[in-house]
């Protein structure tokens, strides 16, 4: 292997940033010609100009960039630019963003348009409840068959009891149609009496987005993630929001679904990268607890809690 050879490799491994410029000391004279040496006619390194090399040194271009991810469907919307910044009107509540402000009152001005910024601003705080259904029979061909199992039933109790001991006032639980969720709600709801019940199509189990990485021992179909992607992040556009403007009191909702569907709300919520909702990983019967603020800022109380359960209960099936 030649001297020059071994030295691009070596570039080749090292980090560094947008652009890395490696110099060496090498035999070759100024001003011989081949290589790229302009007088000979040979093309000049695309990096730098010539005149920015110095006599005896080998410049080496810069590694290639790293592979972006793929693009996101449609109905994904993202802030523009790089990472780091966060969309005070990702749920499209922003004060600002829910007036005209073409039909502000000329005559009363400022005045008129912090009356209407105040009339339009949330209140209360949001807590939201995610709880990941029981195990159930892997075994069942369609889902009416693919009931709870005896220990499915125990862990159901388990986070029934948990929500009971929080000592909170629960407004409502909305849980997915699936034959697994809609069981384990109804275990939940012994503990919570009088709290009322919801079923939902947009909370069944699904593939949402292509997660990146890739894993090997699950590919779902691409029209899969275009139906299901969709029906998914409906759900959260329509249950993760912060409060209206005329709730007064804080507000605690439990929501009875998926793996799929938990993790990939809390990405949107917290506005990390969708693709990365399989790194997370949740146990069945689990609480996620999310806080969304009067302000539209979200933080993440607890993942995939399952803390309250002995050890031998626990599973993630």
């Amino acid at each position: 292997m030649s001297f020059r050879r071994a030295l691009a490799l070596a570039a080749c491994g090292l980090a560094g940033g947008s652009v890395l410029f490696s110099a060496v000391a090498v035999g070759k004279q100024p001003g011989r010609a081949g290589d790229g040496d302009p007088r000979a006619g040979g093309a000049a390194p695309s990096a730098v100009p010539p005149a920015a090399a110095p006599p005896g040194l080998l410049l080496l271009p810069p590694p290639p960039p790293a592979a972006s991810c793929p693009p996101a469907p449609g109905w994904i919307e993202r802030p523009a630019g790089t990472g780091g910044f966060w969309d005070s009107n990702w749920d499209r509540r922003e004060p600002l963003a829910l007036i005209n402000l073409k039909k502000k009152n000329e005559e009363t001005g400022e005045e008129e348009l912090a009356s209407r910024l105040d009339h339009c601003k949330a209140k209360a705080t949001r807590h939201i409840f995610l709880i990941r259904h029981s195990q159930y029979n892997l075994d069942g061909r369609a889902d009416k068959d693919r009931t709870l199992t005896p220990l499915g039933r125990e862990q159901a109790e388990l986070t029934g009891h948990r929500l009971a001991s929080l000592g909170l006032k629960f407004d409502q639980i909305i849980h997915s149609s699936m034959t697994r969720a809609t069981e384990t709600t109804e275990i939940i709801s012994k503990h919570l009496p009088g709290v009322k019940k919801i079923s939902t199509d947009l909370l069944r189990e699904g593939a949402p987005i292509e997660p990146d990485p890739p894993v090997s021992h699950w590919k779902p179909e691409a029209v899969q993630y275009y139906e299901d992607g969709a029906r998914i992040e409906a759900a959260f556009r329509n249950f993760i929001h912060r409060a209206d403007a005329k709730q007064e009191e804080d507000s605690y909702e439990i929501f009875v679904c998926h793996a799929n569907v938990i993790r990939y709300i809390v990405c949107r919520a917290l506005q990390f990268p969708p693709e990365g909702w399989l790194r997370m990983s949740l146990n069945n019967g689990s609480i996620t607890h999310l806080v969304i603020r009067p302000n539209g800022r979200v933080a993440l109380r607890t993942l995939g809690d399952t803390g309250f359960m002995p050890p031998d209960k626990i599973t993630r099936t």
